[in-house]
């Protein structure tokens, strides 16, 4: 995990705003070597991720409640998931990850040309209770952050501004990546909301501020000169909780006549199982998986 890599939480105008900010480079960067993603893919599968990070500290009390972010859309792409924590770890799958969008002018990759401007984007939270919240809304742009701030005023009536951003140089490695979430909340007047948005309007490219060696803090310096009153700050990590026993008990649900199947169909010196969030493999050979069958039983 990089020492840069963390998310930041504050307040400000009397707690009338809630505001996030956070670098996430190197848990993209690890999101793009976990998947293999193209340029776009990458940009798409990053912004996804951080968006659940935000959403994250915007939304979660403990530390083990999680929150995931589908976004499916009408493009190449397919389906982005995205599980985040309240720890700050994140894990994320992309259908197509080798999807391609011709680019919008030179540095601006399409992701909405991967990702789509139709189908939906929606937000599960588990918050440890028998039922989990889901919130479903249309996809407006494909640009995920401008979706995420859509889903934020229509599912949670919270007038929000997200900005994120991936920068990947050209031979595919993730070279910035982070952005920011601020929330208005009542009692803010005019010339607040104002100020505040004019403020955001002139902010430099999120990715930009990165590669200039803004941090977090720094973001929120220049969206509040006023001053803002930091409640957290802790760091954000790629994890992904598969193990060998998760998928020994996988075996052990498929039953005894499913795994004689598999052993008796595939012949091979052993089974492959692949987590589609990290791309970390597991094997068992036959052998294994007859003695996983008679130890659970």
């Amino acid at each position: 995990m990089s020492d840069r890599d963390y998310l930041v939480r504050a307040t400000a105008l009397d707690e009338r705003v809630r505001a996030f900010a956070l670098n996430a480079t190197e848990v993209v960067r690890t999101l793009q070597e976990r998947h293999g993603t193209y340029p776009a893919v990458s940009a798409a599968l990053g912004r996804t991720a951080m968006g659940a990070l935000l959403l994250s500290a915007a939304s979660l009390k403990e530390e083990d409640q999680s929150l995931s972010v589908e976004v499916r859309g009408d493009g190449p792409v397919g389906r982005i998931i995205v599980t985040a924590n309240g720890r700050g770890e994140v894990r994320g799958l992309v259908g197509n990850p080798h999807a391609h969008a011709e680019s919008v002018r030179p540095g601006k990759l399409n992701v909405a040309g991967v990702v789509g401007t139709g189908g939906y984007l929606s937000v599960t939270k588990n918050l440890g209770m028998r039922d989990t919240y889901q919130g479903t809304v249309e996809l407006q742009s494909g640009e995920i952050g401008e979706d995420l701030a859509y889903y934020l005023a229509r599912s949670e009536q919270t007038a929000s501004a997200v900005g994120i951003g991936v920068f990947v140089v050209p031979d595919g490695t993730v070279d910035a990546a982070g952005g920011y979430l601020v929330q208005l909340l009542p009692g803010l007047d005019d010339d607040e909301i104002s100020a505040i948005e004019r403020r955001i309007s002139a902010l430099p490219h999120p990715t930009a501020l990165i590669r200039e060696g803004t941090t977090p803090e720094q973001v929120l310096e220049r969206i509040f000169p006023e001053g803002f009153t930091v409640l957290d700050r802790y760091p954000v990590r790629f994890h992904c909780p598969c193990s060998r026993e998760r998928f020994e008990r996988a075996i052990v649900s498929l039953g005894e006549a499913e795994v004689a199947r598999i052993i008796e169909e595939e012949k091979e010196e052993f089974t492959e199982v692949v987590c589609h969030f990290c791309n970390e493999a597991y094997r068992f050979t036959p052998d294994e998986m007859r003695e996983i069958l008679q130890a659970a039983s």
